[in-house]
């Protein structure tokens, strides 16, 4: 609705909570061409400090990280790219995104905001196909946000009177809807996170009381996506049950408090299944469903290796392994299958017992069948 009235939105949130995230999904679902600014890293001058043109010489050629500019001073291309973006697709919009747009000096944001409202500089008009997108950390002098300790600079009155302020707030059950949304076969985020914020929302942005004022690291929804990737990292290198290590790790990201009290969560509520628990458990198959897919294949693989005490060639053994077989994804299917066809004489003793265990027949069946998929795909 601002960028439909001509204004400039300026979208204010703590650290964390998904602004750059918000604009690069609302230039997605738009079909917009997005360009970002961070002010924090722009100079005064850095848009209006004429620079030499540059001779071939000027140029460096790297053997694996491609072309850069040898030059001490100078701005960034950005205006130079969007202009050429909306010459060479006049009908596309264009989304100009300043973030961190109030950790830039008083100097430069009033530089900026010259350009925001007048849409130029230097002779340079934007086109009218151009939207301009501000982000802000919030600083002690806005409503709502006294106790805020960001190291901004708050823009003047002049400055804050010409954009729309919109401020972004954490809703733990949007968040966990994201989050838990199917990408790639899988969910977003860890369900060990999802789970243990289902029953603890506040603690997505650290608000109950065990995040104290003296821990210097709050958790933020970025913070948990970054826990759930450390996660999965954790649990393919077999190293969830780790104690000291995950919660070290995840301390250093969500602080003492809240990473203490999660990380006595994982190491209690981790999905875990042993190759004895796969072969003899009643609910066994039902569990195997619960592991992430680097889980199953690792524990179909630990079952490969393990014939001496749960050999295949025996119906009951070759019956299960087959049922867990099937849950896996084609790929992790022909891994397995691969695996079996590489342990010495293991395919070969399936083989010989088809003709009288029906169990390690139907298995040697499937088994065939996914190696020939797999070399289909290969191929």
């Amino acid at each position: 609705m601002v960028l439909a009235t001509d204004s400039v939105p300026t979208i204010v949130g703590e650290a964390g909570i998904g602004k750059s995230a918000l604009v690069a999904e609302l230039a997605q679902k738009r079909g917009a061409k997005l360009f970002t600014t961070v002010v924090s890293l722009v100079e005064k001058g850095d848009l209006v400090i004429p620079v030499p043109p540059l001779t071939s010489d000027s140029f460096v050629q790297t053997k694996h990280f491609g072309r850069l500019a040898d030059v001490q001073f100078g701005y960034s291309h950005t205006l130079v790219a969007l202009i050429r973006q909306a010459e060479a697709y006049p009908d596309q919009e264009i989304i100009w995104f300043l973030d961190e747009f109030n950790r830039g000096t008083q100097a430069v944001q009033s530089e900026l905001m010259n350009l925001v409202l007048q849409r130029q500089i230097n002779g340079l008009q934007l086109p009218q196909q151009v939207h301009l997108i501000l982000a802000e950390n919030p600083d002690a002098t806005m409503a709502g946000f006294a106790a805020s300790h960001y190291g901004v600079t708050p823009g003047d009155a002049a400055i804050v009177d010409r954009t729309t302020r919109l401020v972004l707030q954490a809703d733990p059950a949007t968040w966990l809807t994201w989050a838990t949304t199917q990408v790639a076969g899988g969910p977003r985020v860890s369900p060990l996170v999802t789970t243990y914020l289902t029953e603890h929302p506040a603690e997505l942005t650290g608000t109950v009381t065990q995040a104290t004022p003296d821990d210097d690291l709050r958790p933020t929804p970025r913070a948990w996506t970054r826990v759930s990737g450390l996660l999965r990292e954790l649990d393919r290198r077999d190293l969830l049950g780790q104690a000291a290590l995950v919660q070290e790790l995840v301390r250093g990201n969500l602080g003492d408090a809240v990473g203490s009290a999660f990380s006595g969560y994982v190491l209690e509520h981790r999905v875990t299944l042993t190759v004895a628990e796969a072969y003899t458990a009643p609910d066994a198959v039902t569990r195997f469903t619960q592991l992430t897919l680097a889980q199953q294949q690792r524990l179909l693989a630990q079952a490969v290796k393990s014939q001496q005490d749960w050999p295949l060639t025996t119906g009951r053994w070759a019956q299960r392994f087959d049922e867990l077989l099937r849950v896996c994804p084609a790929d992790g299917q022909f891994a397995i299958a691969r695996a079996i066809a590489q342990a010495p004489n293991l395919l070969e003793g399936l083989q010989a017992q088809t003709a009288t265990v029906p169990a390690v027949a139907k298995l040697y069946a499937e088994l065939t069948a996914i190696g020939q998929r797999g070399s289909q795909i290969e191929v």
